[in-house]
């Protein structure tokens, strides 16, 4: 047992150290970087931007049109009049300035309430717009947390070959002293040599993995982090998740199939924009006009040397579509099949996160089993090679027996490890099919 406490001692004191040279970044901070710096969240916030734009400006559709005209003209032109009478004939220079002015009204009172289905489509593009971030954050969030534990599982990973490299080492002393005294073999001790160097090695690798980890977590978040920085230790599973919760009400809370529901509307309201288009179009139509014309040089005797009219009118205009070779029937055939398929997509869409939904609750199950017992597993394994350890130092067991169950430990840790990390995986997917990640971590 004095074994034992020696190498929770010495991992206790590596962790110790290791904390206070690196500041120790949260899951939780890792979450609220990515969701401000990541750039797949960045575009598609823009892209929703620009349709919350088109929403906030929609009501113009209801307003008229308002355009106002002016012109400045300066004539000169060489002129040949001729007469019945030859003696009023006459030829020069002309030369006149005009200017006009004018605003003019269109206002459509009614187009077959096609100026509706738009503004009802443009809020639907708004609203899909703001689910589309809401689902791209729920994606990024589960890739933040996938990503996070993988860290802590190779960190697990590598206290887990520290831990063996004590016994290892152990191993190498006890040879030396066997061979010493008298009661060893060279080869025993060079293959406790040999296992101690290779759990050497596997410890660089490990923190290279680690290291490379941390790195491509930094650059997710913007490179946001100190350049050596730490996790947590430990794997935090909820192990008492409620299958009813998870699966009620999943078309109300999956951000994806709620985008795709917006899709049917926006088609629905196209479909609608292109059926208004056999209705008549009534507008009413109002000018004020400004027209001065100055003859400064006048050849034409007949003409007038100075002109000025104003004043305004109004009135309705009716456009009513007859035939347009068939382009508006066309059109409405198009946006109904455009429509279709987005239910097509709905549905199918639907039933895949429904098949997602329960392939991830099953694996949940399954990890939360695995993982009792492959901890158990590892008790029984630890208790093992304690047990060998002590029998190889009375010379009642042999470097094989401890080295079998050397092994058999660590493997007992790699299948722990790994079903913790699995059991966080499967958690993480159905807070992720649900839409509950960014209330819940």
């Amino acid at each position: 047992m004095k074994v034992k406490y020696s190498l929770l001692f010495f991992v206790v004191l590596f962790q110790v150290g290791r904390a206070s040279a690196q500041q120790q970044i949260s899951l939780e901070q890792f979450i609220a970087l990515a969701l401000e710096k990541n750039y797949d969240i960045k575009l598609i916030r823009n892209q929703s931007q620009a349709a919350a734009t088109d929403k906030e400006y929609a009501y113009g559709l209801l307003l008229p049109q308002v355009n106002a005209t002016g012109a400045l003209g300066w004539n000169n032109n060489n002129q040949r009049l001729e007469f019945a009478d030859v003696t009023r004939n006459s030829s020069g220079q002309a030369k006149s300035n005009s200017t006009t002015a004018g605003v003019q009204l269109n206002w459509v009172l009614f187009d077959g309430t096609k100026m509706f289905a738009t503004m009802n489509r443009f809020n639907a593009i708004a609203v899909q717009g703001e689910l589309l971030v809401k689902d791209q954050m729920v994606n990024t969030v589960a890739t933040v947390i996938n990503n996070y534990y993988n860290i802590v599982r190779q960190k697990q990973q590598l206290m887990a070959i520290k831990e063996q490299m004590g016994v290892s080492e152990e191993r190498v002393k006890l040879a030396e002293r066997k061979l010493d005294v008298g009661t060893g073999a060279k080869p025993e001790l060079l293959q406790a040599k040999v296992d101690y160097n290779t759990q050497r090695t596997q410890v660089v690798q490990q923190e290279a993995i680690i290291l490379q980890l941390k790195e491509q977590m930094n650059a997710s978040i913007g490179d946001q982090l100190p350049k050596e920085y730490d996790v947590t230790d430990t794997i935090a599973i909820d192990l008492n998740m409620d299958r009813d919760q998870i699966f009620s009400e999943l078309e109300s809370s999956n951000y994806s199939l709620q985008a795709l529901r917006a899709n049917k509307e926006i088609a629905q309201f196209s479909l609608k924009e292109r059926r208004a288009e056999r209705s008549p179009v009534i507008s009413f139509t109002s000018a004020y006009n400004y027209n001065q014309t100055d003859n400064v040089k006048l050849i034409n005797p007949f003409g007038t040397v100075y002109s000025k009219t104003t004043g305004y009118n109004y009135g309705f205009n009716v456009v009513v579509p007859i035939l347009n070779n068939f382009v508006t029937h066309k059109s409405v055939q198009q946006a109904h099949i455009i429509y279709d398929r987005q239910e097509l997509i709905y549905n199918q869409q639907r039933l895949n996160i429904n098949v997602a939904l329960n392939n991830a609750w099953t694996n949940y199950e399954n990890a939360k089993k695995i993982l009792i017992i492959e901890e158990e597993t590892v008790l029984l394994a630890k208790e093992n090679v304690m047990i060998a350890l002590e029998s190889f130092k009375r010379g009642i067991a042999t470097s094989i027996e401890l080295r079998t169950a050397q092994q058999s430990l660590a493997d007992s840790y790699n299948r722990l490890i790994a079903a913790r990390y699995n059991a966080k995986i499967s958690t993480t997917e159905l807070m992720r099919l649900k839409g509950a990640l960014l209330v819940s971590q």
